[in-house]
């Protein structure tokens, strides 16, 4: 069983910064890709940020140059570190993990609203 732990989201002003982590815990095998995904109300589950074991992280578009991923191996722990925040990025933020087993994983998900 794997448990995926999710922190940080919030209520913050157009501009403002948030950071969301997730800590991942349990029977783990060898992890292949931990990132983001979001989903606003009336929209699909989208990609925002993943990075896998020894790659470069990649973004969707419409975050790139605001939002930096990054991982703690040691921790199995992924964040999102989220500046310039813009009222379309409202949404559910979803932690996600994959092994090499091809599991998948998601965590419980984080409200993120951006409003003034």
């Amino acid at each position: 069983q794997v448990q995926l732990v999710e922190s940080g989201g919030g209520l913050v002003q157009p501009g403002g910064s948030l950071r969301l982590s997730c800590a991942a815990s349990g029977s783990i095998f060898t992890i292949y890709t931990m990132g983001w995904y979001r989903q606003a109300p009336g929209k699909q589950r989208e990609l925002v940020a993943r990075i896998r074991t020894g790659g470069s992280p990649n973004y969707a578009d419409s975050v790139k140059g605001r939002f930096t991923i990054s991982r703690d191996n040691a921790k199995n722990t992924v964040y999102l570190q989220m500046n310039s925040l813009k009222p379309e990025d409202t949404a559910v933020y979803y932690c996600h993990l994959g092994v090499v087993t091809g599991s998948i994983y998601w965590g419980q998900g984080t409200q993120v609203t951006v409003s003034s």
